[in-house]
């Protein structure tokens, strides 16, 4: 295991929880929520990744992992509004370095 990796993944963890806590906050005053289902590809190979991956995921106020695919790469996330790729998993290019 990368201790770079895992540095940085919390780092970087920590300031996506803290931005999806508030996002999550101001929707439920405003109302403001779009739910949607997205389908995400990862790059990361190993198991272990791609269930950190998920977790993360879920962890993070407004989404929810739905389903893994290990085998073809991909999860299925529900979010409260539509985001993207690069929105949803900040830090999984410090999972791809930490398992990979």
């Amino acid at each position: 295991m990368n201790l770079f990796g895992l540095f940085g993944y919390i780092i970087v963890f920590l300031k996506a929880l803290g931005e999806a806590w508030v996002d999550v906050v101001k929707r439920s005053i405003d109302g403001k929520i779009d739910p949607e289902i997205i389908e995400i590809s990862t790059d990361i190979e190993s198991f272990k990744g791609q269930v950190l991956l998920a977790s993360s995921i879920t962890l993070t106020p407004g989404t929810l992992t739905i389903d893994l695919d290990s085998e073809k790469k991909t999860l299925k996330v529900a979010s409260i509004s539509p985001r993207t790729k690069d929105e949803i998993i900040p830090f999984e290019p410090y999972i791809k370095k930490m398992f990979n």
